[in-house]
């Protein structure tokens, strides 16, 4: 699917997610698909804020201790969203959520943030028989989600046998 396309999907989910519990859109496809600047461009395009969570998260735990760390991280990740003060977030790299260290359910954590304003975020992983995938099988990061209730666009390159939802 061409970037056009991915950017005109991202936006028809925004709007159909507004006014949901959770307005919550994943944009899932494996590292290196172009999720990056796929949201970089709709950023520039319709004004929305665009993160980068690995980077604006990490900075703001390097201070506390490996369990002050996993109490603060949903605060933290919610104070980087209000600092920005928008209505629109894209959250690109999210792989700080899933480090075991930190002890978040990273959907739930972003299910959560999401309640208040609209968050599309980057997942990288896949889909497979109707679950949300990230990482491998016996991997510490591992996780996997049936995907019902979840608002999901895909950039055509899966990995796993579902071509998308």
């Amino acid at each position: 699917m061409s970037a056009i396309l991915i950017k005109e999907e991202i936006s028809a989910r925004i709007a159909q997610v507004r006014g949901l519990y959770y307005q919550l859109v994943l944009l899932v496809a494996p590292s290196g698909s172009g999720k990056t600047r796929i949201l970089q461009e709709l950023a520039g395009q319709e004004g929305y804020h665009y993160i980068n969570v690995n980077l604006e998260l990490s900075r703001r735990l390097l201070d506390l201790s490996r369990r002050q760390r996993a109490l603060h991280t949903p605060r933290l990740l919610a104070a980087i969203l209000q600092d920005k003060g928008a209505r629109v977030y894209l959250l690109d790299n999210l792989e700080i959520l899933f480090d075991p260290a930190l002890q978040q359910d990273p959907l739930r954590l972003l299910q959560g943030l999401a309640r208040d304003r609209t968050i599309v975020a980057a997942w990288n992983g896949f889909l497979e028989k109707g679950r949300l995938i990230y990482a491998e099988p016996g991997h510490p990061e591992y996780r996997r989600y049936p995907v019902d209730n979840l608002t999901i666009v895909t950039t055509g390159n899966q990995i796993g046998p579902e071509p998308g939802i």
